[in-house]
């Protein structure tokens, strides 16, 4: 929810006009539109709900042998394939014959299908790759010689090559869901089946000629109480070797975000970082929102995604100070000292 506010010269705060959600359909925008924003943006769906996501998005309009057609097609960080179906609202859903959370279900047992990176790039990202030939850098490579590198690439810096496919992950974006697909997706996802409903709103603030914003917000899973605690850190880099579908589901729980890490001192403007396994990444951090990298001011995710050429990224686990120490790292050591102060010195 955004609420429009000023402030006056003593600092008092004074709401503005209030915030209308417009709807893409009175935007003119069609689903089409939407699915090209995200594929171009997929980060933004998660810079503020979620900081946890690393994604290579691979596909678009992908078509299996049945002739079913889904949006967009994503690898994560863990390895999984990720189907994303755009819908623009409910009314959008309703005129379909098949219900979007069982449409989406189909899709991703089709991507279960994919057992090797050779077998993505050759029936899902060289197709890819040929329609936004522009966007890649082919030199004198094939887009199967390109895009066996760029996954290969990718699962390589995630440590995510023994998990290729292991699991498969649903999102489902609208900007309204009718209430038999929550409750579908709710089902589903207490039953172990990895599924996320996003809302995707267009809101005007300020009357007719204020500025537009897109407000995005996580439905499913739910936020459970449980997501607000505390934990110890995770278990060391490399204790145990085998890798089960049940460990590329990543757990999603309420981190930290960069303005609390400024707070800790663990990161302060003027510092420099960089990326993790990749070279000339360096960028300073201007505040709790930004960073300078090669004389523009941008986001830390849009940083990320500029040097690496994923499509999102979570930053945290990523960028590194002049000691190598990763930000999630110090995360999670301060997390954990504080909890230690808890035991042992409770108010």
């Amino acid at each position: 929810m955004l609420i429009p506010i000023s402030l006056t010269s003593t600092n008092d705060i004074v709401a503005e006009t209030e915030a209308e959600n417009v709807g893409f359909e009175s935007l003119g925008l069609t689903e089409a539109k939407i699915e090209e924003f995200l594929r171009k943006n997929v980060r933004l769906l998660f810079d503020e709900e979620e900081d946890d996501e690393t994604l290579l998005i691979v596909g678009q309009q992908v078509v299996n042998l049945k002739g079913a057609r889904n949006d967009l097609v994503a690898l994560d960080g863990s390895g999984n394939l990720v189907l994303i179906e755009v819908k623009r609202d409910a009314t959008d859903m309703a005129s379909r014959t098949e219900a979007m959370e069982f449409q989406a279900v189909r899709y991703a047992a089709s991507l279960a299908t994919i057992a090797t990176v050779d077998d993505l790039v050759e029936r899902v990202f060289a197709r890819y790759i040929r329609k936004w030939e522009h966007e890649f850098d082919l030199r004198d490579l094939t887009p199967e010689e390109i895009g066996k590198r760029i996954v290969n690439s990718f699962l390589s810096k995630n440590n995510a090559a023994k998990s290729f496919n292991k699991r498969q992950r649903i999102l489902l974006v609208s900007s309204t869901f009718d209430e038999q697909t929550l409750s579908a997706a709710a089902w589903m996802s207490a039953n172990g089946i990895d599924i996320s409903c996003i809302s995707l709103n267009p809101i005007r603030a300020g009357g007719n000629n204020g500025p537009l914003y897109l407000a995005a917000e996580r439905l499913i899973p739910a936020k459970k109480i449980e997501d607000f605690y505390v934990e110890f850190r995770e278990r060391p880099e490399g204790a145990g070797e085998s890798v089960s579908a049940a460990d590329t589901k990543k757990a999603r729980t309420n981190l930290p975000r960069m303005s609390k890490l400024m707070e800790w001192g663990i990161v302060a403007p003027g510092m420099r970082l960089s990326l993790k396994g990749f070279a000339d990444s360096e960028a300073t951090v201007k505040d709790a929102k930004s960073v300078e990298f090669a004389g523009e001011t941008m986001s830390f995710n849009e940083w990320g995604t500029k040097v690496t050429g994923w499509s999102a990224i979570c930053i945290y686990d990523w960028a590194v100070t002049p000691r190598g120490e990763t930000l999630a790292a110090l995360r999670a050591a301060m997390m954990e000292e504080a909890a230690k102060i808890n035991i042992y010195h409770p108010r």
